[in-house]
Order: C-alpha cells, then structure tokens, then sequence
C-alpha cells in the first residue's frame, strides 16, 4: 500500500502499527512474530513497522512513550492499544474483537 502515513490509518482497511526501536530488544521479538500475526490475520489487515527514532513526530503525536507500540487503526481512529510483549493469539483476539 502506498501513500502518507495519514492515507494508511484513515483507509476503511485496518491498519496494525509497530512503533518500535533498532536498540530494542523486546521490539525484535515482536518482529518476529508480525509474520506469523500477518498469516493468522490473513489479509484482512495492513501490517506496518516504524523506528520510532526515525519518526519523532509520529512517536511524539500518538504518544508512544515505550516501544515495542501496537496501534491498530481503522478510519483514523485508535481501535486498540498495547505496550509491551505480547502473543501472537492475544493479538490475534483483541483485533478480532476491535473490529
């Protein structure tokens, strides 16, 4: 999917946003499971990483104060939320139950 950051969480598709950080060692655990989340999902998700460093402003306007962040959006609202570590099918579940 192409276009601004704005674009992608304002589309009538859901969106799943990982507001991570390279020095971060949880956020790679949480990267290692984006995949498996994107299968259980199949493809009625977007699924997108941001450094956090990269993007300042992204991490200073939807307060990401601890990475690693999932935001899931839908129609440029915050549907749900967590910091943190979490598993594949508590993810899985409180998607199913946002959406």
């Amino acid at each position: 999917m192409t276009g601004t950051f704005e674009e992608l969480v304002g589309s009538d598709e859901p969106v799943l946003i990982d507001f991570s950080a390279e020095w971060c060692k949880p956020c790679r655990k949480i990267d290692a499971m984006l995949n498996q989340l994107a299968e259980e999902l199949d493809e009625d998700i977007t699924i997108m990483k941001i450094d956090v460093d990269k993007n300042t402003a992204l991490r200073k306007k939807y307060k990401i104060d601890a990475v690693p962040t999932l935001i899931l959006f839908q129609n440029s609202k915050q549907l749900w939320r967590h910091t943190g570590l979490i598993s594949v099918p508590e993810v899985v579940r409180a998607v199913n139950k946002a959406l």
